[in-house]
């Protein structure tokens, strides 16, 4: 046992090191066309906001779809039953963009760190070298705290998605008029999830600006 968790952990160490050599050569290749670390970290934040104002849309348009079946009054609840359901798999998409891009912006951010610390060594010049040292730790606290309010706006998809899932395969068991009143009770919570998680993102949002401006300064 202790053999192959040894092999595993040698595994782990060496897939970490080619994704860092990986890594090391994306962003060379960028910096060797006048883009640094910085000005990729400035994009990958736009597009976090980018896709967290799509999920937005996305999950508004999912609640306005379960408003229609609350007040279904009559007609093909097959057709009604499709359209949630294709809103909860744009939905679940539209989550997994926000995931990846996060990562994306986490990505960069851990090598601009990495980059920023290891050239203040090289600084000699001790008023320098504090002033970079002083704008790296205002710049990373920031960061966190765009970071914290990013993987909230995260955990607060979830909610959403699970009780969309639940009751998109709830209708998909029981298509007749008595599955709708038995969905009707879910609706106003999920209306105050989808509102709440609305104004997370807009909260994330209103940080990327503030943080995007502070780096650009």
């Amino acid at each position: 046992m202790f053999r192959i968790l040894t092999m595993m952990f040698v595994l782990v160490l060496s897939l970490s090191a080619c994704q860092s050599v990986v890594d090391n050569a994306y962003y060379g290749m960028w910096e060797k066309l006048g883009v640094e670390k910085r000005d990729l970290l400035v994009d990958r934040v736009e597009d976090a906001q980018d896709s967290q104002k799509e999920a937005q849309e996305q999950f508004s348009s999912a609640l306005e779809e379960f408003s229609a079946l609350i007040n279904f009054d009559g007609g093909e609840l097959e057709s009604v039953y499709k359209n949630l359901s294709d809103q909860l798999g744009a939905s679940k998409d539209s989550a997994a963009a926000v995931t990846a891009r996060i990562i994306k912006v986490e990505d960069v951010a851990t090598a601009l760190f990495e980059e920023w610390e290891d050239e203040i060594d090289l600084i000699n010049s001790a008023t320098l070298k504090r002033d970079s040292k002083r704008k790296l730790n205002e710049t990373k606290r920031k960061y966190d705290s765009l970071l914290r309010s990013m993987r909230k706006v995260e955990k607060s998809i979830d909610p959403v998605l699970i009780a969309l899932q639940d009751n998109v395969l709830a209708l998909k068991h029981n298509l007749n008029a008595n599955a709708i009143g038995a969905l009707q009770g879910e609706f106003n919570n999920i209306k105050q999830d989808v509102t709440s998680l609305i104004a997370e993102m807009n909260t994330a949002i209103k940080q990327s600006d503030e943080f995007i401006a502070g780096i650009k300064g």
